[in-house]
């Protein structure tokens, strides 16, 4: 019986019918959720809550049953489906305001045993940890969601139902939460039905999304159709009519040609419906009918039909987003818009579709295919953020508004810009987020100077305008083509290579860590994985552990070898090669394979002698040439350092493995070496271990030899193939 239960699917919804008084609110819906994450999507008022509460047994069912992993919980109490495992996040957040936030997580922990703890959810959400003494009624909304879904997940369910997950939440809370659902899904030990009305999330966590339209499932569709295709989004969910909505209509395959069915003809007023006119709680009574109609409002379809008719006239077919590969052309078209058509003209002359995409933060209306105020709901707080009266604060809310935008388009074949420093910074942030080996490039005034800030890790190309990107003229128009048609070869170029290489396979990448006094060791390592894996080196320089691990999120690595974390020397203490406070941040997002280690942690760089800090004078240092000085770290910042590395080792859920050399952490700590110092090595290792909760999938490994010994590299190479698992197969990676 329990091979049965656990074969069975996650939840099974058959028929189901529910109402409030005359109201019927859901009719006869059919859902099935097999396992990971399942999204639910609709307009207000379409009966997605109403599904939630009747799976936990919170409204009344009239019809139609409720299985969950095979048992029917159809009309039992809401407790009981909750110890038979079922957890529940609902709309609006549901916390105690006078208890504390670990008084919430103690008291929901005892019901269920499993993987999910006290001590994994502060793991996950830091900021819970911060706060753990804080009242409910003392949180920002942010983070009384993540306390809402963390006493959820501490029951342990095999099914967790989400309603509005991110509902109200800032963009960068977003992302936190769906990249969570994302892992729930891969865990495969939990199913998740989310109800959302955000489409990018709905779209991202789920490979199928269904729509709810007037209480019934209208449609199941596929979630990459779905976030490509504008139309259909605001056909099946935008603020329209819900009389044009036609429940029956199929909607043709991927690639079909067909004509859409004429949307029946309706010469009269139509009357739109609330069916809460007011926000219901637990102890509401059913809405009268009276007061349904009293609420409801009229609406003539004559000016409906105008406002489409215009809308699509404004919108030019380009701007559906599936179909060919596309090239953005981004930038301020309130003042560049002359500069960034003539660059579109000459894109699109090679053939190439292209869409004009306006991040103007004036609130002025443009000719585009994709305009500002399409790209402002993408911010968490939509127009009112972007256009405000504050030009910094428009501009930073703009481009983390685009950057949202731009990371939910699946079809961006290149992207191009022109403009001040002003466009540069709208445009870099979202680009620095695409894949490396997307075509990037800028056309900008400020591309003379330290293009450091725009490009950070990214392959984006900076072209120097010479003349400001102000009014067509011999030479502006002469960089803008040149600008143009190198995009448009970039692009060319590497669809082409896509084509040709589409049915080759390549080897898995792995990132690995190098600074000089490490080189020893990553060449053995190097050469001992280069029959199965294709190894990436980065040096170790700041920006060198930011690419690697900006690979990592682009999916474009397989695995990382950290040999070399020198950076967060420099981090903390100063030096000239820094590492950012996320490091291994993507390590921990992405849970890939990785072995780690303290490579080059017994120096900081500084630059000449004379720029070192007074603070560092009468340290020990090591003049590698006349640009750059090293200064070896004293026990107590190796302390240090074991602290910060250790607690981000905590938070990493993937198979981790992390050496300590005790014979030397580089070249120049080594015996007989002027940074030889094994009381300093010793504190390091020695905090790492009282810092790292080890398991047996993250485990700290002590190796008697210096880090660049033959037989360290071994061991490394030994413990990678182990954790990677499949040594010697070869996988298609996308490029």
């Amino acid at each position: 019986m329990n091979e049965v239960r656990r074969s069975a699917v996650a939840l099974e919804v058959r028929g189901l019918d529910v109402y409030y008084g005359h109201s019927h609110a859901l009719q006869g819906v059919d859902l099935t959720l097999e396992s990971g994450v399942f999204s639910v999507v609709g307009r207000n008022g379409m009966g997605k809550t109403t599904l939630c509460k009747a799976i936990m047994g919170l409204v009344g069912v009239s019809g139609g049953s409720i299985r969950v992993r095979g048992e029917d919980v159809t009309r039992r109490p809401p407790a009981q489906i909750a110890r038979l495992g079922v957890g529940y996040v609902p709309q609006g957040r549901r916390l105690w305001r006078s208890l504390s936030v670990d008084e919430h997580l103690q008291l929901a922990g005892g019901l269920r045993s499993g993987a999910w703890t006290v001590e994994r959810i502060y793991d996950t959400f830091p900021r819970l940890a911060e706060r753990k003494g804080h009242g409910g009624g003392q949180l920002s909304g942010g983070e009384q969601q993540m306390l809402a879904i963390s006493r959820a997940l501490l029951t342990n369910p095999h099914l967790l139902i989400m309603d509005e997950p991110t509902e109200g939440l800032a963009p960068v809370i977003v992302a936190q939460v769906e990249e969570m659902l994302l892992r729930l899904g891969e865990d495969g030990d939990m199913s998740v039905l989310v109800i959302e009305q955000n489409i990018g999330v709905a779209t991202a966590i789920s490979r199928n999304v269904a729509i709810m339209v007037n209480g019934r499932i209208n449609r199941i569709i596929d979630s990459a159709r779905l976030a490509a295709d504008r139309e259909l989004q605001q056909r099946l969910l935008g603020v329209g009519l819900h009389a044009e909505l036609e429940p029956d209509i199929e909607v043709a395959a991927s690639g079909a040609e067909t004509k859409p069915a004429p949307a029946p003809r309706r010469d009269g007023p139509v009357r739109i419906y609330i069916s809460n006119p007011t926000l219901p709680t637990r102890w509401s009574q059913p809405v009268p009918i009276a007061r349904i109609e009293a609420a409801a409002r009229t609406l003539s379809t004559q000016v409906a039909r105008l406002d489409e008719t215009a809308r699509r006239k404004r919108e030019p077919v380009a701007t559906q987003a599936s179909g060919p590969p596309v090239v953005l052309v981004v930038g301020t078209l309130d003042t560049k818009g002359q500069e960034l058509r003539y660059i579109r003209d000459i894109i699109a002359e090679s053939a190439l579709r292209t869409r004009l995409v306006d991040v103007s933060t004036s609130g002025k209306h443009s000719s585009c295919d994709v305009s500002a105020q399409e790209i402002a709901l993408n911010h968490g707080r939509g127009g009112s953020a972007v256009f405000g009266t504050d030009r910094g604060a428009a501009v930073t809310a703009m481009a983390d508004a685009f950057a949202n935008w731009l990371r939910r388009q699946g079809n961006v074949a290149g992207v191009i810009s022109a403009g001040g420093s002003g466009a540069a910074s709208l445009v870099a942030p979202g680009m620095r987020g695409l894949p490396v080996g997307v075509p990037k490039l800028i056309i900008s005034s400020v591309a003379s100077g330290d293009v450091g800030p725009y490009v950070g890790p990214a392959d984006i190309t900076m072209m120097y305008s010479v003349t400001d990107v102000q009014g067509l003229n011999s030479i502006s128009r002469a960089v803008l083509a040149n600008g143009a048609n190198a995009l448009a070869g970039m692009v060319k170029a590497r669809l082409d290579a896509r084509a040709a290489t589409a049915r080759e396979a390549g080897l898995p990448a792995v990132g690995i860590t190098m600074f000089g006094v490490t080189t020893p060791a990553v060449q053995k390592i190097a050469a001992d994985l280069r029959d199965d894996f294709e190894c990436l080196v980065f040096h170790a320089t700041g920006v060198g552990g930011r690419s690697m691990e900006k690979l990592v999120e682009s999916g474009q690595l397989a695995g990382a070898i950290d040999l070399t974390t020198t950076e967060v020397c420099d981090l903390l203490m100063g030096g000239v090669f820094p590492a950012t406070e996320d490091r291994f941040g993507a390590i921990i997002r992405s849970r890939l394979p990785y072995v780690g280690s303290v490579g080059a942690l017994d120096m900081v760089n500084f630059g000449a002698p004379d720029t070192i800090p007074e603070r560092y004078r009468g340290r020990k240092f090591h003049v590698h040439n006349p640009q750059v000085t090293l200064m070896r770290t004293t026990v107590e910042e190796n302390e240090r350092m074991g602290r910060w590395i250790g607690e981000r080792l905590n938070q990493m859920d993937g198979p981790v493995r992390f050496f300590m050399p005790e014979g030397g952490v580089s070249a120049l700590d080594a015996r007989g070496q002027p940074f030889w110092d094994p009381d300093a090595d010793a504190a390091l290792f020695r905090t790492l271990e009282r810092t790292v909760r080890q398991t047996g999938n993250r485990q700290l490994i002590r190796i008697p030899k210096n880090i660049n010994d033959p037989d360290f590299a071994a061991a490394i190479v030994s413990a990678f193939r182990t954790l990677f698992g499949r040594t010697g197969v070869r996988r298609r990676l996308a490029r």
